[in-house]
C-alpha cells in the first residue's frame, strides 16, 4: 500500500503559510498525484447584523472570500507551474460553519492530507477547523507539518505514542508506507496500565503485528515524570533525534479538548516535527 493521492488545502495567497511545499515534497517522492484545494474563507457570522444590513455585508463578504479563492489559486498555479509530478488545484468558497462539508468531501477520497500547525501565530479559527474536518468528518490520515520542517528528511526515525486506543491503532495501520520505509520504529507506552492483556508486555502485540509487515520496531516504556503526556512525548521525541509521531487524534471530545486541553491540542500547539494523525 502507498499514498497515491496526497490532498493539502491552502487558505491564503502567502504560500509561505501553507504546507503546500511539504505536500510537494512528499507526493514526489511517493509518485503520487497532489490535489490542491485553494480555499476562500468567508469569516462572517451572519446572524449579528443590524436589521437590513446583512445582504449587503453577505454580498460583500462573499465577494471577499471569492477574490481571495482566485488570489490564492493564481499564486498556486504559479507556484506549480515548474513541477513536473501530476497535480490538480480548485477553488471554492466557505464560511466557517460550512467548511466541514467541502473539507471532508476531499480529504475522504484522498490517502493523505498534508496540513501546517493549526495553532500559533498567524493561524486562524478555519485552521483548526479544517484540521478537525479532515479527522472527524472525512477520516482522513493527516500529517501536520510545523513551520520550518522539512518533508524530505521525514520518516527515518518514527516515534509511536502507543496507549492501545482504537484511535493510535488507525494511526498506525494508515501510516503503515511511511513506517516499512523507516530506520526504526520506536513505540512508546507512557504509564502502562498495571491490568491488562498487554501488562506483562507493554506494545509487544502492536510490535509483533508491525514486525510482520517488515517494520524495525522497539519499545520504550516511560514513567510519566512530567504534568502532561505531551511533555514526556516532547522530550523523548528530542533524546531520540525522531523525525517524526505518529498518534491517535482526539481519544477525549473535542470540547473537552478545547476547553480543558488534551494531548492532541498539546502536541499540535507544541509539535516540533511533523504528527502524523487519525482519528
Amino acid at each position: 500500500m502507498a499514498y497515491k493521492t496526497i490532498l493539502t488545502i491552502v487558505t491564503d495567497s502567502e504560500l509561505q503559510s501553507s504546507a503546500l511545499e511539504a505536500a510537494i515534497t512528499l507526493a514526489t517522492r511517493e509518485g503520487a498525484h497532489l490535489d490542491i484545494l485553494c480555499l476562500g474563507i468567508d469569516r462572517t457570522q451572519t446572524g449579528y447584523y443590524y436589521a437590513g444590513t446583512s445582504a449587503v455585508l453577505m454580498q460583500e463578504t462573499l465577494k471577499r472570500a471569492q477574490d481571495d479563492a482566485a488570489a490564492i489559486e493564481e499564486a498556486v498555479k504559479q507556484r506549480m507551474a515548474p513541477e513536473s509530478g501530476t497535480w490538480s488545484c480548485d477553488s471554492a468558497v466557505a464560511q466557517i460553519a460550512g467548511l466541514s462539508h467541502i473539507v471532508a468531501q476531499r480529504a475522504r477520497f484522498s490517502d493523505l492530507v498534508v496540513l501546517p500547525k493549526p495553532y500559533g501565530e498567524n493561524r486562524g479559527i478555519e485552521d483548526e477547523a479544517i484540521v478537525e474536518s479532515v479527522l472527524f468528518d472525512g477520516r482522513a490520515p493527516l500529517l501536520v507539518m510545523p513551520e520550518g520542517a522539512d518533508a524530505s528528511a521525514i520518516g527515518k526515525r518514527i516515534v509511536i505514542a502507543w496507549n492501545e486506543g482504537i484511535e493510535a491503532l488507525a494511526a498506525v495501520r494508515k501510516a503503515l508506507p511511511l513506517l516499512q520505509g523507516a530506520d526504526l520504529a520506536n513505540i512508546v507506552v507512557i504509564d502502562p496500565p498495571q491490568h491488562g492483556p498487554d501488562r506483562s508486555d507493554p506494545g509487544g502485540m502492536l510490535s509483533q503485528m508491525l514486525g510482520r509487515h517488515g517494520v524495525k520496531a522497539e519499545i520504550s516504556v516511560l514513567a510519566r515524570t512530567m504534568p502532561r503526556i505531551s511533555d514526556v512525548l516532547n522530550r523523548h521525541l528530542g533524546e531520540t533525534g525522531a523525525d517524526m509521531l505518529v498518534m491517535g487524534a482526539y481519544g477525549h471530545s473535542r470540547f473537552r479538548e478545547a476547553i480543558m486541553g488534551g494531548a492532541t491540542r498539546n502536541m499540535l500547539e507544541g509539535a516540533k516535527i511533523p504528527v502524523f494523525m487519525a482519528h
